[in-house]
Formats: C-alpha cells, structure tokens, sequence
C-alpha cells in the first residue's frame, strides 16, 4: 500500500504538487470519512468500521494504513487511531468546506 506523497506523481499530477497529492489520497474512497469519525478523539478497528457503515475490513486496513503511512492518522498503544497533528490541520482545512456544502444544498433545494 502506497500514499500519495507530494513530489511524487499522483492520479492528476505527474509532479506530484502537495495539493495535487492531497486531494489523490482524501479522494480515495472512505478517507475523508476515516477523517471524519476520528475527528473527535481515538478509535478501535471494529468501532471505526461501524461508523464507517460496516465498510469491508480489507478497504478500511487499506485506508488507515494509507493514511498512517501519510502521517495523518496514528496507530496508538493500544491499537486504537487517531488523528496525528496534521491530520487535525486537515480537519479544520476543510470544515469552511463541509460549511459550504450546507448552503450548497441549501441552494439546491430553494
């Protein structure tokens, strides 16, 4: 399992811009929800998978190690995972875009 890194070519990006390598590895399905859930403090395996809607083990051992491996989830002691400090940068990065994505659907329906 390879993370995108900056520098390197991404899907979009043959120089591997930072953003361009960013948005290859929260573009990847169920990142940003693994983000999401762990926005709150550490979590176990099974109990990320459950927030996660029960996605498959196998996709959810890929993504964590994708974003462990991108050093914005860690691995604790006692095997729960948790946001590492850039992966609480990268929460508060987007949360002007969850806020826009409200008044998105809030347009959509008026």
């Amino acid at each position: 399992m390879t993370a995108p890194k900056p520098g390197e070519p991404v899907r979009g990006s043959t120089t591997g811009r930072p953003l361009m390598a960013a948005l290859d590895l929260f573009g990847r399905r169920w990142s940003l929800r693994i983000l999401w859930e762990l926005r709150e403090g550490p979590v176990g395996f099974r109990a990320l998978q459950q927030r996660c809607g029960n996605m498959s083990s196998s996709v959810l051992r890929q993504r964590l190690g994708e974003l462990v491996e991108g050093r914005i989830v860690a691995q604790l002691p006692d095997t729960s995972y948790a946001l590492t400090p850039l992966g609480r940068d990268a929460y508060q990065a987007l949360r002007p875009l969850a806020r826009w994505s409200e008044r998105w659907a809030e347009e959509l329906e008026a």
